[in-house]
């Protein structure tokens, strides 16, 4: 009966470990793809110029981009991993992007404000983001391509898997199926990486970066005391009751500045919806703006592993 027992326990374990949700994948051509195909898009960062990849530019004059990002997601989807598809993301945005522009007030015939910092976070999100790099090359033997594949956690952007390698010399076939059978021999050990790391979030949580601020004009900081215990204490209070397992590194405290790293969130809330650093700073913002704080503060963020609050206004 304690065999049975052990059994009917370890039976309900696996089943609910295959039934955890497994990480939203994307697929882009990495930046060096991208630069060394002129397709690049330079801004002018405060002074800066800076260049970042033009994906739309990519999807719609490359013919083999497609094909690759369609082959290595088959791959990926035969493993069991969830798929987002990056040109129709990117579709997507610029059709709300559109809606937006066209949508003014029926009162005074404003249109909808958006900052500079909303149209940088207007992004489509992904849990990991995998970038793939190839070449080809011509031997005596025929065309050898090469590739680099690399996965990074789209939250805190480390790299979490990478796999190169040659594929066998072949004349007859497409680029698309040449890298296919390329990264076929190599696919399972760098699924089981990144598949490691999402396990790791599972079981510890979500790993994010929270600062907090003060802006100039508030008549407090991070050491004011409210019965008797500084706001950074309630900091810590909070972090710990909330965080997987209270996890989280303080790594920067002051009057005016309290950054913590490598802070442990939740995968999913209580209704099976992704948390994200937003999300989790809401609920940090609340228990600041109520009683017995009351303080005004503002939330911003970095992408979705970066969450930022300022104290004093809004």
């Amino acid at each position: 009966m304690k065999h049975i027992f052990l059994l009917f326990s370890l039976g309900i374990s696996i089943l609910s470990f295959s039934q955890a949700k497994k990480p939203t994948l994307m697929i882009l051509p990495s930046d060096n793809w991208c630069e060394q195909r002129y397709f690049m898009t330079e801004f002018d960062n405060q002074g800066t110029k800076q260049k970042v990849p033009n994906y739309k530019q990519a999807f719609q004059e490359d013919t083999e981009i497609g094909q690759v990002i369609s082959k290595i997601g088959s791959l990926m989807i035969d493993r069991g991993f969830p798929l987002k598809d990056a040109e129709q993301e990117l579709k997507a945005i610029e059709a709300k992007t559109a809606e937006d522009n066209m949508t003014t007030s029926a009162s005074s015939g404003s249109g909808i404000s958006e900052s500079p910092l909303d149209k940088l976070k207007n992004k489509a999100k992904a849990d990991i983001i995998i970038q793939i790099w190839w070449k080809v090359s011509k031997t005596d033997n025929g065309r050898v391509v090469s590739f680099v594949l690399e996965a990074f956690d789209a939250y805190t952007s480390k790299r979490i898997a990478a796999s190169t390698g040659n594929g066998s010399p072949n004349n007859t076939e497409i680029v698309p199926v040449l890298l296919q059978n390329a990264i076929l021999s190599n696919i399972d050990p760098f699924v089981a990486q990144f598949q490691a790391h999402f396990d790791d979030m599972f079981n510890n949580g979500r790993e994010i970066t929270l600062t907090l601020k003060k802006w100039n004009s508030w008549d407090k900081d991070f050491e004011t005391e409210v019965d008797e215990k500084d706001i950074i204490d309630y900091v810590n209070e909070w972090l710990q009751k909330n965080t997987v397992k209270g996890r989280f590194n303080v790594s920067d405290a002051s009057e005016n500045k309290i950054r913590c790293e490598q802070v442990r969130i939740p995968l999913y809330d209580s209704n099976n919806n992704a948390v994200d650093a937003r999300q989790f700073a809401k609920g940090l913002q609340k228990y600041f703006k109520a009683a017995p704080f009351n303080y005004e503060v503002k939330l911003m963020t970095r992408g979705l592993g970066e969450a930022i609050l300022v104290f004093g206004e809004k």
